[in-house]
């Protein structure tokens, strides 16, 4: 993975730091189905369909080991995650984060997760964190939005 990478935080700092926003970016995300996009070694965008799961600390992904996605954050390390729109109107509002994803070896943490998901990972499963560089958020005149609707690590 990149050294060089960006300064990042967790879901809980981003959370602690812009309550609003993180309330209306984690209402969407969890909101079936929300879309991962990552990048293959060659440069070329993936996107999947995922379930992210929100602890008090972190925004967490389980994946099969054999992922491709999980092997493009291992490799590359990059991601942008989206909410799923219901309609071609974007009813309800997008919400969008971008960052790093890391590989999670913590086995506490791994049950930790496990816990807070919404299904049972099953014990191949492999868990990345997604720690945050960018959240942005938009509406379409339905829906309020929050009073801070782009925030960056650098601000």
């Amino acid at each position: 993975m990149d050294t060089g990478s960006p300064r990042t935080i967790t879901w809980g700092d981003f959370a602690q730091l812009e309550p609003e926003l993180a309330r209306f970016g984690a209402n969407l995300l969890t909101k079936a189905p929300a879309y991962l996009a990552t990048v293959r070694r060659s440069g070329a965008p993936r996107v999947r369909p995922v379930t992210p799961i929100f602890t008090a600390d972190g925004l967490f992904l389980f994946m099969e080991p054999t992922s491709p996605k999980g092997k493009d954050l291992l490799a590359q390390g990059w991601f942008s995650l989206h909410n799923g729109v219901p309609d071609n109107a974007g009813s309800g509002g997008e919400f969008c984060v971008e960052g790093r994803g890391l590989p999670v070896d913590d086995p506490a943490l791994w049950s930790q997760v496990a816990d807070a998901a919404s299904y049972t990972p099953l014990d191949r499963y492999i868990l990345f964190e997604f720690r945050l560089i960018e959240a942005r958020c938009h509406g379409y005149g339905d829906v309020p939005l929050p009073s801070t609707r782009r925030w960056s690590v650098d601000r």
